[in-house]
This record gives C-alpha cells, sequence and structure tokens, in this order.
C-alpha cells in the first residue's frame, strides 16, 4: 500500500540563473539553464515555470527540453528583468533509470542579482545557483 510507493529523488539536476552577454540585442541577459551533474543522461525533460508574487503573476511556461547527457546543459528560458523582482518557480520533470523524476526550484524574489553571483560548474559561467 503506502508503504510500498517508491518516490524517487532527483539529485544532481539542477536550475541555474546565469547571467550572459547577448550579442543580438547587445545587453547582459539573465538566462536559465538545466544542469544535468549526474553520471547518466536524462531523458524527456521538461521544465514548468512561472513567477509569483501575491496577486502578481506571469503566464505558465512550459519547456519540452528532450534529452541531456551527462555533466551538461541545456537553456531553458530568458528571464526578463520585470520578473526577478517577482518569485521565480521552476518544476522540472524528467526520467532516468527508468523512472520518473520531479524537483521544484524556487528562487525567492529580489535573489537574482549581480552581487549574488558565483562561477557555475559544467556551465563555467556567473550565476545563481540554489543549493540541494
Amino acid at each position: 500500500m503506502k508503504k510500498d510507493i517508491e518516490i524517487p529523488v532527483a539529485k544532481d539536476v539542477h536550475i541555474a540563473i546565469i547571467r550572459e552577454w547577448n550579442d543580438e540585442f547587445l545587453s547582459k541577459d539573465w538566462n536559465a539553464y538545466l544542469i544535468n551533474n549526474r553520471t547518466d543522461a536524462i531523458e524527456m525533460a521538461i521544465v514548468v515555470s512561472k513567477g509569483f508574487d501575491g496577486e502578481t503573476k506571469t503566464s505558465t511556461m512550459r519547456h519540452g527540453i528532450g534529452s541531456i547527457e551527462p555533466k551538461s546543459y541545456r537553456k531553458v528560458e530568458l528571464l526578463q528583468e520585470d520578473v526577478l523582482e517577482l518569485n521565480n518557480e521552476f518544476f522540472v520533470t524528467f526520467f532516468a533509470e527508468n523512472k520518473l523524476f520531479e524537483k521544484r526550484f524556487l528562487f525567492p524574489k529580489h535573489t537574482i542579482t549581480e552581487k549574488d553571483l558565483t562561477n557555475i560548474p559544467i556551465i563555467e559561467k556567473e550565476g545563481i545557483l540554489l543549493k540541494d
């Protein structure tokens, strides 16, 4: 019954918010990336994101990422500056080890700032990474 249900814990998969130069618009942008720091590939990855703060909400965005090889990453979306004033939530769902995994990431409002940038492993750029 309930004791027989196994809920797998998603480890070594992260969302990072990277501050990087955009050659097309000649500006620095904030971009969300999905990082697979596992030793195996993840498949059919989906990221659902939204921003919120009380009554203020953004649209819910759904991104089909597909497969990500071990120790690699994929860009998810561009975050506009005004969205950084909100709580930013990312739900990541993927298959690995013949199981379905899900993990929630929450970047509280005003935590995505230039002063909080650190080096992000695997991507090797400066950004914000939540600790598990």
